[in-house]
């Protein structure tokens, strides 16, 4: 057995905690997995019996590009030293009903090592327990539902949008306070749902929000057939009400192009996972240059 020693902590070395570093380079799980199990290799060949982390990045870095990897050596170099910095970072990925948020959660929580994924829906279940329907309607209904709970106060105004609003409004006082837990404990998370709205959270230096959308009609009802066979939720529900679903991924779009927030079309999980990794890394760098702090890579 090989030992990874770190400052005071030892442990028995992983083949998957590594490969799980090397995926988040952009790297596919299967040859991760290979290049981990080469390194394991080569540390037994040596009749290593105690490695330092440092020795395992340099021992992977030097895999991936023996492979021919050298833009994913990079990237994994990057994300091995800003592991080192210990800096918590807070992913928001919003977007309408449908459209694979929390798909997109799971895939990145791999790459980037993240255990804390969180949904709205669940921060609006908790509120749902704590808060009476009769003293507050809003959350107690579907998002694209509000307004038949509530009334709009002017003309002129989308009932869609306004019941939306409100929900939001809510929901988004359970979120600002999950960010605020992290950046003060210093854990990583990734929060999803429709209820992150550009302007409503409030952004820490290292929160980063993305606004996924699907624009064609019918590949919205496609996924919601396809979510319906692994979950309870019925996809004629979600179809009946297509129409108000597509009218607040219109208000996202929206309040994120006024916010300067980045919108990704979701066409295939694994294209929009790496465009927000490549958006991250550069995100991240020019955070860390206001700081003063080079991180020693460049993408």
């Amino acid at each position: 057995m090989i030992i990874v020693k770190d400052e005071k902590i030892r442990l028995p070395f992983s083949r998957g905690i590594l490969t799980r570093s090397i995926t988040s380079a952009g790297v596919d799980v299967g040859i991760a997995y290979s290049i981990a199990t080469e390194v394991l290799k080569e540390f037994a060949k040596k009749k290593k019996k105690i490695v330092t982390k440092d020795e395992i990045r340099e021992a992977a870095y030097q895999k991936l590009l023996e492979h021919g990897l050298e833009k994913e050596a990079q990237r994994y170099l990057f994300w091995s030293n800003f592991r080192k910095l210990k800096m918590p970072i807070i992913l928001l990925l919003g977007g309408a009903t449908g459209v694979g948020k929390s798909t997109i959660a799971t895939e990145l929580a791999f790459r980037l090592g993240i255990r804390t994924v969180i949904g709205t829906d669940t921060i609006r279940e908790v509120m749902r327990r704590l808060v009476t329907e009769d003293l507050l309607p809003s959350i107690h209904t579907s998002s694209f539902m509000v307004w038949k709970v509530l009334r709009a106060p002017l003309k002129g105004i989308s009932p869609t949008i306004y019941g939306f609003e409100r929900q939001v409004s809510h929901v988004s006082v359970g979120i600002n306070a999950i960010i605020e837990r992290s950046q003060k404990e210093g854990f990583n998370a990734i929060v999803e749902g429709i209820h992150l709205v550009p302007g409503y959270v409030e952004m820490t230096d290292l929160s980063f929000m993305y606004i996924i959308i699907v624009k064609n009609k019918e590949d919205l009802i496609s996924r919601f057939y396809a979510r319906s066979l692994q979950s309870l939720r019925p996809a004629e529900y979600y179809i009946k009400h297509l129409d108000e679903i597509l009218e607040i991924q219109e208000f996202l779009i929206e309040k994120a192009k006024e916010c300067n927030i980045p919108i990704l079309e979701n066409i295939e999980v694994e294209k929009t996972v790496s465009l927000i990794m490549e958006d991250l890394m550069k995100r991240l760098t020019e955070k860390l240059k206001e700081q003063g702090i080079d991180i020693g890579v460049r993408i």
